[in-house]
């Protein structure tokens, strides 16, 4: 084998490594940031209604937030050391902005999450609701947190802005451009609603499953009819984020758009037609098989019936996306994002028949849907990260120029090594998971309520004994 196709080996290999690693990662932040506003919202309506179902959804969906947490850290922390194993040069070429970016998530998010998690789990009986209140609260702003600082960073690598490379490295000269770069907006917006959109599809299938088994307690259906309210809202939303989003794409990213469309030539003063499906084939430079509408890719696309997109053929072939991927990938996300769209107006629509928990072909929808928030948000990164090759920083490093000097087998072992590790230690972890909302909460589930102990704790150790506890005798010499 010549260097040259065993450099691209490495390469590939590194990239499927983090792409692996990545894929697994993002499933538990974006629960975990759905589920932490859950809880801040059914700790406040039991606070304020004092109705049971309320105190028994937050405790059965604290131990699935914890499980959920607990993994999303350990997969975080491989993840980053990727950074410096496979992606050294690019670590040392970017770390100026990289670095600090990731440092600020750890000082200002994972700190904050980490400090006040106990207090949020294990915290009933020993500080009062008002402090218990405030503790949820700032666990679910450190997930929004953290969000900000990690979308900031990719962001940057999407849309870079407010730097310079002095020394063959890059130097932030201005950290409001770094930070609130021109995509950075909208990915976060587009972000965030994924991932309470992923958590409300991954409620309502667990509150539909058990509908399905024939238990409809009080708590079951109020959390099956909040998830359905949150799809109903969020869905729109969140189409009318990714539209802007693509306006975005086609300014800053017009070949990661053309990639995404299997568009591949031009004509000035003719619209483009909207590709429903087809096979983008990088070599022939054609999409096969091509479905159209015509002038529907114009309006979604530019807004305007004439409106223009750059094609492929306008870029070098080596600063092409693989359109094969990059096509199928943003479909399968818009298509999941319409069946969240139906589901939610099917239970408007069941809900005002009063039929919202009595249909059974609208339960097993909802339960069937329950993965779909998920694999949309791991389409919709393939789509941002394939789209964005070959640069690891757009338009300023190549990816080819940022991966480590390790050889093919040294990559292929751990390749191997991760994914062995990953499924048998995720997979656990995931089954338990699973396991516990399988169970669903319990009737007068949580810690005692007793008015007058609820919030009571011992001040001295020995004042948690009771009162008539025998003390022996003293006895003389």
């Amino acid at each position: 084998m010549d260097t040259s196709a065993a450099s691209t080996t490495a390469l590939e290999l590194a990239r499927l490594q983090f792409a692996f690693t990545v894929s697994f990662h993002i499933i538990f932040p974006a629960l975990t940031i759905g589920l932490a506003s859950y809880l801040v919202t059914l700790e406040g309506l039991w606070l304020w209604t004092k109705q049971p179902r309320f105190r028994e959804l937050y405790y059965f969906w604290a131990k699935i937030f914890a499980i959920n947490f607990a993994m999303g850290v350990v997969s975080g922390i491989v993840m980053a050391y990727q950074f410096g194993t496979n992606w050294s040069f690019f670590s040392t070429f970017a770390g100026g902005v990289t670095g600090p970016l990731l440092a600020y998530e750890v000082l200002t998010a994972f700190f904050l999450e980490a400090g006040f998690l106990g207090v949020m789990l294990f915290g009933w009986q020993r500080v009062g609701p008002g402090l218990h209140f405030f503790s949820t609260i700032m666990v679910a702003t450190g997930t929004l947190i953290s969000t900000v600082w990690i979308l900031a960073s990719n962001s940057w690598m999407q849309t870079p802005a407010g730097f310079t490379v002095m020394d063959g490295r890059v130097v932030p000269i201005d950290w409001l451009k770094v930070i609130f770069n021109p995509s950075f907006p909208y990915r976060l917006l587009h972000m965030t609603a994924a991932a309470y959109l992923a958590t409300g599809l991954f409620v309502g299938a667990a509150g539909a499953w058990h509908m399905l088994k024939g238990r409809t307690t009080p708590a079951i259906r109020t959390m099956f009819s909040m998830a359905m309210w949150l799809i109903l809202v969020l869905t729109p939303i969140q189409i009318f984020i990714g539209d802007q989003h693509g306006l975005n794409t086609l300014e800053y990213q017009p070949a990661k758009l053309a990639a995404i469309e299997g568009h591949w030539e031009s004509t000035p003063g003719e619209s483009v037609p909207l590709i429903l499906f087809g096979w983008p084939d990088m070599t022939a430079e054609k999409t096969h098989y091509a479905v159209e509408v015509p002038f529907l890719g114009s309006l979604i696309l530019t807004h305007k019936l004439y409106g223009e997109i750059p094609g492929l053929k306008q870029f070098a072939p080596g600063d092409r996306p693989n359109s094969t991927i990059v096509f199928w990938t943003f479909r399968i996300m818009v298509g999941l994002g319409l069946l969240m769209l139906a589901l939610g107006l099917w239970g408007l629509w069941l809900r005002w028949k009063a039929d919202l928990y009595a249909s059974k072909p609208f339960l097993r929808f909802a339960m069937w849907m329950g993965p779909a928030g998920l694999l949309a948000i791991l389409a919709g990164w393939i789509t941002t990260e394939v789209g964005r090759q070959p640069w690891v920083v757009y338009n300023v490093m190549r990816t080819a120029d940022g991966v480590s000097n390790h050889s093919v087998l040294a990559l292929s072992i751990s390749l191997i090594l991760f994914v062995v590790v990953y499924c048998v230690v995720f997979g656990v972890g995931l089954g338990y998971m699973l396991k516990v909302v399988a169970k669903g909460p319990d009737e007068g589930g949580g810690p005692p309520m007793d008015e007058d102990n609820l919030f009571h704790r011992p001040a001295r150790p020995m004042s948690a004994a009771s009162g008539n506890i025998d003390v022996p005798a003293a006895t003389g010499n």
